[in-house]
């Protein structure tokens, strides 16, 4: 599999699933809310297990004997961390970066997934990160 495929797997998911974008689960006032830019701890947190059971099933389907979880354990940590509105938003909707406002907008999504793209791709591209559960590829 080319070092691309989780990469490109990962961004595409993290704008997908980022809280307040699409949907947001659980909503503020609903179980689902759609497209409202907000978002919440736990809301975070159920969107990133989501995340991460996508971005399994995505990636075995990509490598089918998937030994290195690297891709997938840096993907969803910065998932998390990189949520518009949990710690920052960048640009906020009223300067230029925000604090834990539990908010997002469109253009705070572009430029947390772009910030998201550098972070995996240096982890995953340029620092050759690799995690092997049990047995590394080459022993028998």
């Amino acid at each position: 599999m080319s070092d691309w495929g989780p990469v490109l797997i990962s961004v595409v998911l993290f704008i997908l699933l980022s809280p307040g974008l699409m949907f947001q689960l659980p909503g503020k006032s609903k179980v689902v809310e759609f497209g409202n830019f907000q978002t919440s701890g736990i809301s975070i947190l159920v969107h990133a297990v989501i995340f991460f059971a996508l971005i399994v099933i995505f990636l075995l389907a990509v490598a089918s004997s998937m030994a290195d979880w690297a891709p997938v354990v840096v993907a969803v940590v910065f998932f998390a961390l990189l949520s518009p509105g949990l710690f920052f938003e960048l640009p906020g909707n009223d300067r230029i970066i925000e604090f834990g406002t539990f908010r997002t907008n469109r253009k705070a999504m572009a430029v947390h997934a772009f910030i998201f793209f550098v972070i995996i791709s240096i982890f995953i591209l340029a620092l050759h990160l690799h995690i092997y559960a049990g047995c590394t590829p080459n022993c028998n």
